[in-house]
This record gives C-alpha cells, sequence and structure tokens, in this order.
C-alpha cells in the first residue's frame, strides 16, 4: 500500500476504516492503532485481531479516512465504496489488484468525482477521493435479495446468484438417515442445510460458515429452531459433542487461484468432529485430489454419485478420531 506515493496526505487524527483487507495485507503504512478493520470473512477477522488490530463486521461511527481493498465481485466492491463514503469525513481510497477490476473501479468513480493518483503497484493500482454527501448512494446493494425459490442471497457470497449445482447434487443423494447430530461445513447461504433438515432422525443441525454476510442470509433461510448458526472457520471450529453427519461442499478457491488445501483442511476437521462410526458427505469438483486425504483420515471412502463436472464423495469410520 504505497501511501507514501502520489501525494496522499492521510489526517493526523481520527481513525482510518479499512474495509475488507485479506489476511496478510500489509497495514503498516497506516497510522498504528488507528485501523479499524472491518470485515466479515471470519479467518481474516481472526488474524487482524491477533496483530493488535480493532476488528468489526460493519462500521461503528464516523471516520477520518477509510480505505477499500477491492473485492473481485463488482456489486459488493461498489457497496463498499458506497459504505465507506457513508461514513468518511476525508479521503477513501481504493486499493486493489487488476484481477479484482481496479481499472472498472477507478474509471467508474472518474465519472462521478475528482479522483487523485492512480499509483500503480506491481499487480494492480490505488487510487483516491473525497466524495460529496450521497454521490455513491445508488451503489449500495440494499442487502439480501430473494431468488426464486424463496431463498435470500446477498453480493459477493458463494452461490449468489442461485442454487450451486454441486450442491444440489449432494443435497439429492443424501439418504434419508443421516444421524441425528449433523454439521454443515461451510454452509454458505444454508442451502445445503435446508436439505438436512428434510432427513429422519435429524434433531440438531450446526451451520459453520466464515462469511458473515453469507449466515446472515442462512439465518433467514433456515428459521428452524433445531439449526445452530457458527460464525467460525469451518477448519477449526468444534463441536459441542461428537457428530454422526459431517455434509460439506468447501471452498476450493483463494482469491482467483485454486487451493485444494482448503477442501484437505476441511475433511482433517470433520475426521476430527466425529463419532467413530460417523460418516463425511462431500461434493467437489471432479478434478479436485480429495481420495487420498479421504483415505488418510477415513477407514473406508467411496465416489457414490457424480456427473462430468460434480463428484459426492462418502467416508466412513474416521481412522484420526482426535477431541
Amino acid at each position: 500500500m504505497a501511501l507514501s506515493d502520489g501525494g496522499l496526505a492521510l489526517p493526523e487524527a481520527g481513525r482510518i476504516a479499512v474495509f475488507a483487507p485479506r489476511a496478510g495485507a500489509e497495514l503498516a503504512p497506516l497510522p498504528a492503532g488507528l485501523c479499524h478493520v472491518l470485515t466479515g470473512f471470519r479467518p481474516d477477522h481472526d488474524h487482524f485481531s491477533a496483530l493488535g488490530h480493532a476488528c468489526a463486521v460493519e462500521p461503528e461511527g464516523r471516520y477520518s479516512a477509510a480505505v477499500v481493498c477491492l473485492p473481485r465481485a463488482r456489486t459488493l466492491a461498489r457497496d463498499l465504496i458506497a459504505t465507506a463514503c457513508d461514513v468518511t469525513d476525508g479521503p477513501v481510497i481504493v486499493d486493489g489488484p487488476k484481477t479484482a477490476g481496479v481499472e472498472a473501479a477507478l474509471k467508474e468513480c472518474r465519472a462521478r468525482t475528482a479522483v487523485s493518483g492512480p499509483v500503480s503497484k506491481a499487480h494492480g493500482k490505488m487510487f483516491w477521493f473525497t466524495p460529496a454527501t450521497g454521490q455513491f448512494d445508488d451503489w449500495r446493494c440494499g442487502g439480501p435479495a430473494p431468488l426464486d425459490d424463496g431463498f435470500v442471497t446477498a453480493p459477493g457470497i458463494f452461490s449468489a446468484d442461485g442454487i450451486d449445482p454441486g450442491s444440489k447434487l449432494l443435497g439429492d443423494t443424501l439418504p434419508r438417515k443421516i444421524g441425528a447430530r449433523v454439521a454443515d461445513l461451510g454452509a454458505g447461504w444454508g442451502y445445503l442445510a435446508a436439505r438436512i433438515l428434510e432427513r429422519d432422525t435429524v434433531e440438531t443441525v450446526h451451520a459453520v460458515e466464515a462469511d458473515h454476510a453469507a449466515l446472515s442470509c442462512a439465518r433467514r433461510n433456515l428459521p428452524d429452531a433445531r439449526v445452530q448458526f457458527h460464525w467460525e472457520d469451518a477448519a477449526r471450529w468444534r463441536p459441542p459433542e461428537a457428530l454422526d453427519t459431517v455434509i460439506t461442499n468447501p471452498p476450493f478457491h483463494t482469491g482467483r487461484d485454486a487451493d485444494p488445501a482448503l477442501g484437505r483442511a476441511f475433511i482433517t476437521a470433520a475426521a476430527a468432529m466425529l463419532a467413530p462410526g460417523g460418516q463425511l458427505w462431500l461434493v467437489a469438483n471432479r478434478h479436485l485430489p480429495y481420495e487420498a486425504p479421504l483415505a488418510d483420515n477415513f477407514e473406508e471412502s467411496v465416489e457414490v454419485a457424480g456427473d462430468s463436472r460434480f463428484k459426492v464423495l462418502h467416508a466412513r469410520r474416521p481412522s484420526r478420531h482426535r477431541r
């Protein structure tokens, strides 16, 4: 974050809102002790909190300046910029890689207000402006939006435009009886948890999701007293008691890059959560190499359904049962 370049001067007093930074982002150029990190992604929230930064999900009060770390989803990026404008009395700084659409954001902001910069970086740009009141109000996304089937979603979350076909395949494959205590790891806006609730014998469903916005949608989509909601990193969360079944459509991207390590972490975590005779049901893109970690963590694993795009994997009897 090249704040010393291009003539940008930050206010000498007052808090600085930092919207949606990812773990590992360099905040050192910002004044120590003045950053208020605003992120709904639990691993990022925990990362910056551990570094000593004040963290929250939503803005709290007014700020002297704001930094928007641009996400890839255009609607969400616009909403963050508009929110920053609403709560900031000084400059709004937009920082992002080319892969997140920073060039398009720069062009759109220039069409509305006087923009300073940009400062070019290795793979992106940073620019800033001081907005007038209400100048970006039409960029606000307006909260969760309904789908045709009655569910609600929000911009920027996984499968925001409709039911993910892999999740649907997994939901259609689940047997009628999956035990009493079940967890949906990476529950998103709640589609698979809703399918779990259709099954016989289910008494408790733990919906575990790291994205606060997605979990907020899940709370609206799952008005069932059997569901317990957890804003947590699914790879680190542990249930209050051993589970009969874990269901998951694990994430496999870090930014634009495929990262099978995310799914492997979910598999290892699932094995640690399950009772000795417990089972895991997992859907994944066909090319993802999850068979080996399943074999490492379970006594039995097999593909039970699939097509050219997805595979449903079923594993039983965790071999490394840890509580």
